[in-house]
């Protein structure tokens, strides 16, 4: 009994590396099928409906309500997203990742959604191994998740067409696949700003935040 619970408990560079990815992309179940365990991407572009409401799929899971795009172009470049932060998180080389909000009509950012990642160099280097529970790591993602949901209550409406990009930012020695091309950082003037909770896989530490552009409104009081 004692040897089962510690082997649950044991965090490996690659696992934490799936945990962190899959908590942003896409997760795959056994049988190859999309799992709606984390998926904050889904949750980002459908609270802040940067494609429409019929075009996600609600699902229970761990005691959430999860979104699932079902827009085939937003899938496939999801799951090729994930595939290559999983490899840059194993390599210990990313270090943050940003998905972009922006007018469709003048690509003007609106918002940054930001992951800020820091890594146990140890457990890259010498292969060292954590632990900590599965359910303390969900639980920690889940409080990220209903902060996203909640993000209507205090982020200006998106009242025009916008569109999505996502930015990662690595260590200067690695080399981007040719899918990828260099970018500018896309901020936000005087941008308002909400920290948002962090989980920690005791590999990887995920500290996430939003910026937005200021309402008009706001400008106004």
């Amino acid at each position: 009994m004692a040897s089962r619970t510690a082997s649950k408990d044991i965090i490996t560079l690659r696992g934490s590396a799936a945990i962190v990815s899959e908590f942003f992309g896409t997760a795959r179940g056994q049988g190859g099928e999309r799992t709606a365990a984390h998926r904050a991407s889904d949750r980002i572009l459908y609270n802040r409906a940067v494609y429409p409401e019929e075009s996600f799929t609600k699902v229970k899971k761990y005691g959430l309500t999860m979104l699932l795009t079902q827009d085939e172009g937003v899938k496939t470049f999801i799951a090729s997203l994930t595939s290559q932060l999983s490899e840059w998180l194993e390599a210990g080389k990313l270090q943050r990742i940003v998905l972009v909000i922006m007018s469709k009509a003048t690509n003007e950012v609106l918002e940054r959604w930001n992951f800020n990642i820091v890594t146990d160099a140890e457990v890259v280097e010498k292969g060292a191994i954590k632990e900590k529970s599965d359910k303390e790591i969900m639980r920690e993602i889940q409080a990220i998740m209903r902060q996203i949901a909640s993000c209507i209550t205090y982020l200006p409406c998106l009242d025009e067409p916008c569109v999505f990009d996502v930015l990662a930012y690595t260590d200067t020695d690695v080399d981007a696949p040719g899918t990828w091309v260099e970018s500018d950082a896309k901020l936000i003037s005087n941008p308002q700003m909400v920290k948002l909770h962090s989980f920690d896989t005791k590999i990887h530490k995920v500290d996430t935040l939003v910026s937005y552009k200021k309402d008009d409104w706001d400008e106004e009081e």
